[in-house]
């Protein structure tokens, strides 16, 4: 895996925990821009997918097992996109502080695959 990768999109998913969990404490729903944000997080969240099946099908493994880091990483995928469509749902607070928990999930997977991997 990319280490770099790793770190921007764990960082970056910190930082929209963060940003939605300060709009939820002033008591907002997502807007507009956390979306925007949410997407940024996905496409890092994807690009890494894509970076892990491209080194899976050049032949590296990882250390934990190869079955296990496809699920993490079909996991971090889906993580922030399935928050964001849950807050469409719920258009209180709640919204936002089911993006930001969405945030730091994503920010734990992201330990978790660098572990898995070998890091």
């Amino acid at each position: 895996m990319l280490d770099v990768l790793t770190l921007v999109t764990g960082l970056a998913a910190l930082a929209l925990a963060a940003w939605c969990g300060f709009a939820a404490y002033r008591d907002q729903p997502t807007k507009d821009w956390h979306f925007i944000g949410m997407a940024v997080v996905s496409v890092l969240a994807l690009a890494q997918l894509v970076v892990g099946i491209v080194q899976l099908a050049r032949g590296e493994k990882p250390d934990q097992g190869t079955t296990i880091f496809v699920a993490y990483l079909i996991g971090a995928f889906a993580c922030v996109p399935a928050a964001g469509f849950m807050s469409l749902a719920e258009r209180t607070r709640w919204g936002s502080v089911t993006v930001a928990a969405g945030g730091v999930v994503l920010a734990v997977l992201e330990v978790r695959l660098f572990d898995i991997w070998g890091g």
